[in-house]
């Protein structure tokens, strides 16, 4: 009996471990703890959040929507403290009537000294706020007193007048062993709420309703004494609250893979999204109901249509430009104009479809974010008479949009129709050109926008394939020394990423770059030529010796075709697969080496030439073997027409890649005469 009641206390009093998560009563048990019980590799956990959402009903502001936060976080090692860094991003509207506002922020970090738990608080001079954009301000702290092994903990609330709820995140980086969430919206608000469907946790959800009342004051001049006085009456108005509701507990932390689009994109969240609003004595004003609506909605605000029909700012100096360059052809027309704005307007690295500055003030300071530099361009096109329109794109950052919703977009670029072909164009890089856009933007598709404002979805996914073309000439030396020359030839997305790289390189660095990780190799005569002529091929050509290129066995040469261009391994180890791979565009790559078989040496061992193909014509690798009087001839080609892989081809497919990776390691035997 003594040994059962004792075995219930201890039930109890881990019970009570478990459960007690008020804010302020981190345990000995939590600080203790060395590594996550199921992910033993996890730099951090969240050991319990809470996350409340509800609206309140205040007197002459209506419905104001609170978000109250309180996070508790186990920081493992020195790698978990990234996780004590928070940035708390708040919309800041024109007016304080659509700004948010962050009110009762307490955050502690707790450590145990010789057996004592010791806290030290978050001091308000260590909170700092900065714009991030024009529409955005964020607060952003690091937790003081850091150690392996302490516990961070926080709550906050948000207050907003704005209607909109951000996604609600169940998913991290790191595990998560406690949440709960309580959604309240009152049914005069209507909201649409699904889960991610592209996640694999998918978490379980109640939705009930609840009844509540609301008590509104008025105030009321009284007739006598001059109407002096004032009375003041109350009233209720009772209503439902849409309640969701969750309970969780071990949720899986992401997984980080190789050629993942954006983590995000398959993280466990709920999606809220207002449909309509249904005010008492109101009439119904309905929202995000379909992507017409949505696209008539944002080509409506001032932001973005109103962009596009001024033209004044720039009239006078287009027609110089265009009369200085007289042409009929109308890709030379938009080359034109697209390095016009380019060279124009700087890119300040905001995001955003509606235009922060106003494209006029953008032009005349030289500088705006991505809507004032495409709408800007959109409009230009459309006053030298081409059919351009802008198009809604979200970047890889922000999702997939799902369901039609404002929200779903955070960018804008240009569609222009040339002789009934669409091309894209984006002027906020400056190595960006025709049917080349900045690799985030493409995001499976965009929406197009008419001026009409009629709309439809385009595809964002490069059809053309960006090619690699690689000539190399070795010669074999008796030292076991290589000596050769190679030319490279890029181009399109392949020449836009050697733009970028080596963009502000001199031919030092340049050298440097190519160097890294190639064994004893000396790089000399390097030619970077048309690096800044966004409209042709980078080319790269360089001479280069390697040393100990050539492994001697028992007086037989050993040795790789493809000398350091060789891919080493293959980056896809792990047996399965849970998220898609994305190799973001087409790839087609060609490598044709020349070897030069040295005096006194005859060709022994030649690898078979051999074809291997990923699901038809998804993946292709050929390599052909020659011998050629006293050179080895080789071709090699890769091309890979399907850019995003499925978890359900990934075994085939990581099979396909092996195959290869183990091609172009095979050596080549040369028997001494």
């Amino acid at each position: 009996m003594k040994k059962t009641v004792i075995i219930f206390l201890l039930f109890i009093g881990q019970l009570t471990y478990c459960q007690n998560y008020k804010f302020g009563k981190v345990s000995e048990e939590e600080l203790l703890e060395t590594q996550h019980p199921e992910y033993p590799e996890a730099t951090a956990a969240i050991l319990y959040k809470k996350q409340k959402i509800m609206f309140d009903y205040i007197q002459g502001k209506g419905f104001i929507q609170s978000t109250e936060i309180q996070e508790r976080i186990k920081i493992y090692n020195k790698e978990g403290f990234d996780y004590a860094t928070k940035m708390i991003t708040l919309y800041d509207g024109a007016s304080s009537a659509s700004s948010e506002k962050l009110i009762g922020l307490k955050a502690y970090t707790y450590n145990i000294e010789g057996g004592k738990i010791i806290k030290d608080k978050l001091k308000n001079s260590d909170v700092f706020d900065e714009d991030t954009n024009k529409y955005r301000k964020t607060t952003k702290f690091t937790m003081p007193n850091l150690k392996e092994g302490c516990v961070i903990e926080l709550e906050y609330t948000i207050e907003s007048q704005l209607f909109s709820i951000d996604d609600i995140a169940f998913q991290q980086m790191i595990p998560t062993k406690n949440f709960e969430l309580s959604l309240n919206t009152p049914e005069y608000l209507i909201y649409k709420t699904f889960l991610n469907p592209r996640a694999t946790y998918i978490p379980q959800l109640t939705e009930t309703k609840k009844r509540r009342s609301v008590t509104i004051t008025s105030r009321e001049r009284s007739q006598s004494r001059g109407g002096g006085l004032a009375n003041y009456s109350s009233s209720k108005i009772d209503f439902n609250d849409n309640v969701v509701e969750a309970n969780l507990s071990n949720i899986p932390p992401l997984k980080d893979e190789n050629y993942v689009d954006n983590l995000a994109n398959y993280q466990s969240r709920l999606l809220v999204e207002l449909e309509r609003i249904e005010l008492p004595n109101q009439p119904i004003e309905y929202l995000s109901t379909t992507w017409e609506k949505v696209t008539n909605t944002i080509y409506d605000d001032s932001d973005f249509g109103d962009q596009l029909s001024k033209n004044n700012y720039f009239k006078k100096d287009l027609e110089i430009l265009m009369s200085s360059k007289p042409t009929n052809d109308k890709i030379e027309k938009v080359s034109m104009i697209l390095d016009f704005v380019k060279s124009k307007v700087k890119w300040n690295e905001y995001y955003g479809y509606t235009a922060e500055q106003g494209v006029s003030k953008a032009y005349k300071d030289g500088v705006g974010n991505s809507a004032d530099i495409n709408l800007m361009l959109t409009s230009m096109l459309r006053y030298v008479g081409m059919d351009a329109n802008p198009v809604l794109v979200s970047t890889k950052n922000n999702g997939i949009p799902l369901v039609p919703t404002r929200s779903g977009f955070n960018y804008v670029i240009s569609a222009v129709n040339v002789d009934g072909k669409i091309i894209l164009i984006d002027a906020t890089r400056k190595h960006g050109t025709i049917d080349i856009l900045p690799t985030n933007t493409l995001n499976w598709l965009g929406r197009l926008i008419k001026e009409d404002g009629s709309s439809d979805w385009i595809n964002l996914i490069p059809e053309v394939s960006s090619s690699e073309m690689v000539s190399l000439n070795a010669k074999l030396e008796t030292d076991l020394s290589i000596n050769g020359k190679i030319r490279h030839q890029y181009t399109n997305y392949q020449a836009n990423r050697l733009r970028n790289k080596y963009d502000g390189y001199g031919d030092e660095k340049v050298i440097e770059a190519l160097e890294k990780d190639k064994g004893l190799i000396e790089i000399s005569d390097l030619n970077l030529s048309q690096i800044n002529e966004v409209d042709k091929p980078v080319l790269l050509s360089y001479d280069f010796n390697i040393d100990e290129a050539i492994e001697d066995v028992g007086g037989d040469l050993y040795l790789k075709p493809m000398l350091f261009l060789a891919s080493k391994e293959n980056p896809f180890k792990q047996d399965t697969r849970i998220y898609p791979i994305d190799f973001v565009y087409p790839i087609s790559d060609k490598y044709m080496v020349n070897m030069m078989i040295p005096e006194g040496y005859e060709l022994d061992v030649l690898p078979e030439s051999v074809k291997y193909q990923f699901n038809g014509s998804d993946g292709v690798f050929t390599y052909m073997a020659n011998k050629n009087g006293s050179y080895i001839q080789f071709v090699i080609t890769f091309e890979l027409n399907k850019t995003l892989i499925l978890p359900t081809e990934y075994k085939q497919f990581k099979e396909f890649y092996q195959l290869m990776i183990e091609k172009q390691n095979e050596q080549i035997v040369l028997k001494k005469i």
